[in-house]
């Protein structure tokens, strides 16, 4: 069939804040379908309340509606455009649920509009528990025995039927929220009365628990003519019992016989096909019985799931690209492959290498949260390594999770206790794999780790021969020693030098420059979709310690943009909006486009965003490397977040060229002693402080500033160990605790504005010239962290004169710190009087709010400022502000039902949402301005 001529206007439906079990993958999977949609003419409208998104920018839709995901808003679209069919499949769950709400409501029929993509009876077996059982039953598949139950009494039932262990699994929610493993008896009536509080229609499926049992992913598409395709089988290292987002997951499948797969593809072929009659992207789970090899199915989503962007990034397959032509009508057969361009999508992809995909936690956000993982969500992130073994690939992954692991252990945080050990290897928790590692070392049987943690045998060996690899290396004394076969088998089981260094205790630099001298460097591969079967168009690579490089220096001008590594709380989807729109400016003035980043979700790592993409860890071995290799003129890290910025020191220090703002200038800002003499200096006042080395210097500076005292940790993102104290012995505790976690940072002890206003600014300057982005009004008082706290633009309550002394601080500030490029300035405001509280020279998480409130590209007018091809006198910047833009932060707390969820100085929201309003009258801001009096209040 070919293309639906009669659709000539699309509405996609996006995923709103950033949740957990709902992250930035579906702002990769809707930028690639509209774009999909627009290469075929068709005029795209597009839905979405997140404003850190590419996905909501005029450069991916012709209409952008950053309105709240209701039927209302989906009623106002509709009254405005003729949009002739909507594409659900790319807002995960929450553009299901709405999609679903508003055909109930006969909003799609009143309208006449098509669904593409999916059909609402798919939706509805795939959501309703029993339905889906049945129809699994009905097609001979395999599925665990279970009981739908509606009430407390009919939970009792089903769990006398079916015994313990069992498992319970609200209907219609994301991330598993309520689902739980349960036991023993005295556990189950907890666990079901939460799951039935969580489902909105009051039903939770109790299934018998396949506890141990392996479990696999498909990512598959079908076409208007029922072709289907794999395009790529995932399994989990994890056994079942822990949610898929939580579990490491490796592709292609390692312990798969082909017998058993080629049954779950049939399986999954079936499955899908039984799903009604829609073209489109559709995510299987499966559970194989790792003696028997029986299969059972888990769950379908017949939509482009969060792992299909995984499965995009890991086959250089653009899965939600070819879902949305396929939507339109397409046949596979009739459109080409991306990578390739001469073959065509009806093709299953071929991997010559592995990928190692691993979960970011954020734990230290959430105090006192269960560390336990199971069947809900917990991971913030993830990364994704890239290499010619499990090894390697797994080693790069450990090496991007930006929580100072030099790889899979070998390094000062490994563990020497066996009873901790193994305790910990039973109950699985953020930390195993690395335990695994521990117990291996300590020489704890393959044997007694598998019946612990009932991972594969497989992986297991696997980590073992690491183990060996690092008792055969104990054997030298000097990096020099290391034979150079040995040295690359090391660098190709993906030990870092940090690693190796550690296991000798000499210095890094030592096995660096013997590594050099030795000429054992990366060569550079790429993704290509079919193993070098044909050739590719892409320049999408990953590194390996091979002969053979892939990758072709050219000599053009060029630049390297740093990502921001895996989102976690503090450093979020914001900064992949700003690496995206760093790429685009680059090329815009003539330069060649590097991006070098970790993160699957994202939209910078989309093969034809940047002239080259490098899926590597943000890690300074793998970064020097390319540098070398490439020569490029120098490198962005102001659009990165933290992960970037930590990075310049070192660039500075090897004479590489940092694009914009100099490491001094950074330098100044992040050095409070510094920075405080800088403000007094301008003349600008700041809240008294101090900066400590240990609990006797931070008491005796709190006792000269005076209680309350905000106490925290140098160089850190998103307030991190941030705490108000209000006496010395709360003061000692938190100091201990610092440097318990982060022994090498000071201590910074600043004086406590009680009551005061907080307020914010984002600039651009070119060294000569500032201009002010925007000037934001917090509601909630000082005390709450910037990105937990509501932000409205522009300014509501303050007045002019504390308005124009910010102005003048920040162009003050900003020539002062020789700024070229981005900065952000955070004040408080008491008694009208404005203070400096800090300075950070790069993007922050309100740029994009702020572009996308003004409609203004704030952030490619930055990157040709720090690149120094233009002035801000060359552009017309004419912001176009529409009343007032409020940014709401979203939390994720019912993940963790027992932590305390009162704000304060350490951030703990996981994303935002966008709200304008005509007035203050309006009562959505009214609601909110309320908060700001129950806080002070408190």
């Amino acid at each position: 069939m070919a293309k639906d001529q009669s659709i000539k206007s699309v509405l996609i439906i996006g995923s709103g804040p950033i949740i957990i079990g709902q992250a930035c993958e579906f702002d990769y999977s809707g930028t690639q379908a509209a774009k999909s949609l627009r290469e075929e003419g068709i005029e795209v409208s597009l839905i979405n309340s997140n404003p850190a998104t590419i996905m909501t920018d005029p450069v991916t839709a012709d209409h952008i509606y950053l309105l709240p995901l209701t039927p209302e808003s989906i009623v106002q679209i509709l009254e405005e455009r003729q949009i002739d069919a909507v594409l659900p499949t790319m807002g995960g769950q929450t553009g299901l649920n709405l999609t679903i709400e508003a055909g109930k409501l006969g909003i799609w029929e009143k309208y006449n509009v098509k669904l593409i993509g999916v059909d609402l009876d798919a939706i509805e077996i795939t959501e309703n528990r029993e339905a889906f059982r049945q129809l699994m039953v009905d097609k001979g598949l395999g599925v665990a025995p279970s009981f739908i139950a509606n009430s407390f009494l009919e939970g009792k039932e089903a769990a006398q039927k079916i015994g313990f262990p069992l498992v319970i699994r609200p209907s219609y929610t994301l991330g598993g929220t309520g689902g739980a493993f349960v036991h023993k008896a005295e556990e189950f009536d907890a666990a079901l009365r939460r799951g039935l509080e969580m489902s909105p229609t009051h039903e939770v499926l109790v299934e018998q628990a396949v506890l141990g049992w392996k479990e696999f992913e498909l990512e598959l598409l079908r076409d208007s003519a029922d072709n289907v395709v794999i395009i790529c089988t995932v399994e989990n290292l994890d056994p079942m019992g822990i949610h898929t987002g939580d579990s490491i997951t490796v592709a292609p499948a390692m312990t798969l016989s082909d017998t058993a797969y080629q049954e779950m593809r049939d399986q999954a072929i079936l499955a899908m096909r039984s799903l009604g009659n829609f073209a489109g992207g559709c995510n299987i789970q499966f559970s194989q019985n790792p003696v028997t090899e029986e299969l059972i199915v888990i769950e379908i989503n017949p939509r482009v799931s969060r792992s299909s962007a995984l499965a995009s990034k890991a086959t250089g397959y653009p899965i939600a690209k070819i879902a949305a032509k396929l939507a339109l009508g397409y046949r596979l057969d009739e459109l080409k492959n991306q990578i390739t361009k001469t073959t065509s999508a009806y093709f299953e992809p071929t991997l010559d290498y592995v990928i190692v995909k691993m979960p970011r936690w954020n734990f230290s956000k959430f105090h006192g949260a269960d560390h336990t993982l199971g069947l809900q969500m917990k991971s913030v992130g993830e990364v994704m390594g890239i290499g010619r073994s499990f090894q390697e690939a797994l080693q790069k992954a450990c090496q991007s999770l930006e929580d100072n692991r030099m790889g899979l252990g070998a390094d000062k945080k490994e563990w020497i206790k066996t009873a901790d050990i193994l305790e910990r290897l039973e109950t699985a928790s953020d930390d195993r794999i690395f335990r695994l590692k521990d117990a291996l070392r300590l020489g704890v049987p393959t044997r007694t780790i598998h019946k612990l943690t009932k991972i594969d045998p497989w992986f297991i060996k696997e980590i073992k021969k690491l183990v060996k690899m690092e008792e055969e290396l104990m054997r030298y004394n000097v990096a020099e020693d290391i034979p150079k076969d040995f040295f690359v088998k090391l660098k190709q089981a993906g030990y870092s030098d940090g690693q190796i260094a550690w296991t000798l205790r000499i210095d890094e630099e030592e096995v660096t420059k013997v590594r050099k001298k030795l000429e054992v460097r990366r060569s550079y591969k790429l993704v290509d979709t079919c193993a070098a079967e044909f050739e590719a168009q892409t320049p999408y690579y990953y590194s390996t310690f091979d002969t053979e490089n892939e990758s072709d220096s050219t000599d053009n001008k060029k630049v390297i943009v740093l990502g921001a590594g895996p989102n976690r709380i503090g450093q979020g989807i914001e900064f992949d909006y700003c690496c995206v729109h760093g790429l685009l400016a680059a090329k815009e003035v003539g330069y060649e486009s590097i991006m070098i980043n970790c993160n699957p979700e994202t939209v910078s790592t989309d093969f034809d965003m940047a002239d080259k993409l490098y899926f590597e860890p943000v890690f300074w071995e793998h970064l020097e490397e390319i540098i070398e290799h490439e020569k490029p003129e120098g490198v962005i890290v102001q659009l990165g977040g933290q992960t970037a910025l930590k990075l310049a020191e070192t660039l500075h220090a090897k004479g590489i060229k940092i694009i914009g703002t100099d490491f001094k200038s950074m330098d100044l800002a992040e050095d409070r002693g510094a920075f405080s003499d800088l403000l007094k200096e301008l003349d600008i006042p700041y809240p008294q402080y101090g900066v400590a080395n240990d609990a006797d210097e931070a008491i005796a500076i709190a006792n000269r500033v005076t209680y309350p005292v905000l106490v925290r940790p140098s160089y850190v993102l998103g307030g991190q160990s941030m705490r108000i104290v209000i006496n010395d012995d709360e003061l000692e505790r938190h100091v201990l605790s610092i440097y318990k976690h982060m022994p090498d940072n000071k201590v910074l002890v600043d004086q406590f504005l009680d009551r005061a206003k907080e307020a914010e600014i984002d600039a651009i300057c070119d060294g000569d010239e500032v201009h002010v982005m925007g000037i934001m009004e917090h509601i909630e008082p000082a005390g709450v962290h910037s990105g937990d706290s509501s932000a409205v633009l522009p300014t509501y309550s303050l007045s002019v004169e504390a308005v124009t002394k910010m102005v003048e601080y920040t162009e003050k500030l900003a020539k002062a710190l020789k700024i070229k490029g981005l900065i952000n300035i955070q004040f408080a405001i008491k008694d009208d009087k404005v203070y400096v509280i800090e300075a950070n020279p790069r993007a922050s998480r309100t740029t994009p709010f702020i572009a996308k409130a003004y409609k203004v590209p704030y952030l490619n007018i930055a990157t040709k400022v720090m690149l120094g091809t233009h002035k801000l006198k060359d552009f017309d910047i004419k912001p176009q502000p529409s009343g007032y833009a409020i940014k709401v932060p979203v939390f994720s707390f019912n993940k963790f039902p027992n932590v305390d969820k009162n704000l304060g100085p350490e951030m703990r929201s996981t994303g935002e949402a966008i709200r304008f309003i005509k007035d203050l009258s309006d009562p959505f801001f009214r609601e909110l301005d309320s908060q700001r009096s129950m806080y002070l209040a408190r």
